[in-house]
């Protein structure tokens, strides 16, 4: 372990409590990022080389998927020692140097910590699962079988299959969410959660900022384990569980979502105020995701924010569902926050998804910056990357090898970053063969080739973030409620003396709106937004948008 020098009082004081509340977050896969050692494998050093680039699109924070040791089943989401690098990522010491040169380029890190679930490599399990007696022998969630030998229900895991694997040395079977090699922790046991608390605490002390917490609804599980009811085949339309995926036949009523997790989340809070750290929760629920949201956000002791799948389906979401959505989280969480994206590490890219022109992308990027909430950009998305295509023999995404070829994974949107299309590998890595395939396509749409380019995409993110900035109505205002009038999606965003409104063309044909009356002053013509209208109507052609301030009469 590195020398750790803890961050001062001072500096937490200095820090601004509600830095998160309208940020814009920068997602890295690090696997994927650059690789600074030539092994094929992206690495803490190399994030490090590119935060430069990172601080030079107007983000508010990075968010890095784990690093930590694990034997790599699920890719670092399988965590064997949750307080040390893995060795293919670097050191501790390139850890302390990441958060260094992040604050000096006014960048804030969060680090993506997975308590639901441990690898079956950690120490704890491999106590646990030797016998009843042993030390640690409830730190997991263990049950007998039915009298015929079967799972003592029927919990499901997202990657397929049964959610109980059988131990021999107990006679039992243990929980497994995920893999058969990420056995759920069991937060009945007080032990386990103030280990965990401990492990939050040990990050924020290296001078982490805030946390993503993965699959924030699954910590806790019923506690008379109780079979989940069957979902109606109209109601499944899981965006992490494919139609292929027996999982998104049940409703979830008792495997997770459940209530005790919210004197857990407060416990978190408690440790992460002296801080002034923030955290995220990835809120994995096709039906209730926004309720839960609301529920996790509320007041001034739970999470900060939450995110759910709702803009990362399949379709483009048109205008009226994002009224329906934005209503929606006004009904549940009207009082708490959310943090919208449209792609990550989980889901195909939003380019490939939604199949939308340039311009309808370039709508959407500025909407994202301007809807109430937070944002999260996944790395290559502010380069228009669209899904590679990996060849079987190349996957690594276990949960594609299990369901292909229905379901392909998530190998296709988690292939290596672009730098340099002259490179090789794109100025990933200088191996001969990286742990993904560099995608032919991606490399013609490199950071260097766009950074030519005046017109390319990635300057369009720089704009949109920089309008977000600019206005604080824009980040951290009020909505009067998100209203459609056929393909246009409109809102006024208010906070203080300032009001800001919006309007954004989401179809291919032009439209008019009847607007308020105001002195209106066009603020997001480097956007492509039109000038404001001499009368009432304004005019928008074919994924045009209008934002503008304005006195009101």
């Amino acid at each position: 372990m590195s020398k750790m020098e803890p961050v001062s009082s001072n500096t937490r004081m200095q820090k601004d409590k509600d830095w998160w509340k309208g940020a814009v977050i920068y997602q890295v896969y690090p696997r994927s990022y650059q690789d600074s050692d030539g092994d094929g494998v992206g690495d803490l050093a190399g994030i490090v080389q590119r935060l430069p680039y990172i601080a030079s699109l107007g983000v508010d924070a990075v968010w890095i998927s784990p690093f930590f040791t694990s034997p790599m089943k699920d890719f670092g989401y399988d965590v064997s020692n949750y307080c040390d690098v893995d060795p293919m990522f670097g050191t501790l010491a390139d850890f302390d140097a990441l958060i260094a040169t992040a604050h000096q380029n006014g960048l804030k890190v969060m680090i993506d910590l997975v308590l639901s679930h441990t690898s079956d490599q950690h120490p704890w399990f491999q106590d646990s699962k030797t016998s009843r007696d042993a030390d640690k022998a409830d730190w997991y969630v263990w049950a007998d079988p039915k009298d015929d030998g079967t799972p003592p229900n029927n919990w499901l895991s997202i990657f397929g299959g049964t959610g109980w694997q059988w131990n021999g040395a107990r006679e039992q079977y243990y929980l497994h969410n995920f893999l058969s090699s990420q056995p759920d922790l069991n937060f009945w046991q007080p032990d386990v959660q103030q280990a965990l608390l401990g492990v939050a605490k040990f990050w924020l002390e290296r001078g982490v900022d805030g946390f993503r917490l993965d699959t924030i609804n699954f910590y806790m599980h019923d506690k008379q384990l109780r079979s989940n009811p069957p979902l109606p085949r109209d109601q499944r339309n899981s965006t992490i569980a494919p139609s292929v995926n027996p999982y998104n036949h049940q409703v979830h009523l008792y495997s997770k979502n459940q209530p005790e997790n919210l004197a857990f989340l407060r416990k978190l809070r408690a440790v992460m105020e002296p801080y002034n750290a923030a955290a995220v929760g990835e809120v994995g629920d096709a039906q209730r995701g926004l309720e839960i949201l609301g529920e996790y956000t509320a007041g001034d002791d739970l999470m900060q924010m939450c995110y759910a799948f709702e803009f990362l389906t399949s379709a483009r979401p048109d205008a009226s569902e994002i009224a329906r959505v934005m209503g929606e989280v006004d009904k549940h969480a009207a009082d708490g926050w959310a943090c919208w994206a449209f792609s990550n590490h989980d889901v195909i890219r939003h380019a490939t998804r939604w199949d939308t022109p340039d311009a309808g992308m370039r709508a959407m990027t500025t909407l994202m910056m301007c809807l109430r909430g937070s944002a999260c950009i996944y790395q290559g998305e502010e380069l228009g990357l669209r899904e590679a295509d990996v060849a079987y023999e190349d996957l690594q995404d276990p949960y594609g090898i299990e369901f292909w070829p229905d379901f392909k994974g998530r190998d296709g949107c988690r292939t290596p970053m672009v730098w340099e299309a002259s490179n090789i590998n794109g100025g990933f890595s200088t191996a001969e063969k990286p742990w993904l395939p560099v995608s032919p396509d991606h490399t013609r749409m490199s950071v260097s080739a766009q950074e030519d380019d005046p017109d390319a995409l990635i300057h369009h993110y720089r704009r949109a973030i920089a309008l977000r900035r600019r206005h604080p109505a824009l980040a951290r205002g009020e909505h009067d409620g998100v209203k459609t009038d056929g393909d246009v999606v409109y809102f006024t965003r208010t906070l203080g003396d300032e009001t800001v409104f919006c309007a954004f063309n989401l179809g291919a044909k032009g439209a008019e709106l009847a607007i308020p009356n105001g002195n209106w002053i066009s603020i997001a013509q480097d956007v492509g937004g039109v000038d404001a209208p001499s009368g009432d109507t304004l005019t928008l052609g074919p994924w045009q948008v209008f934002i503008a301030t304005a006195t009101i009469n």
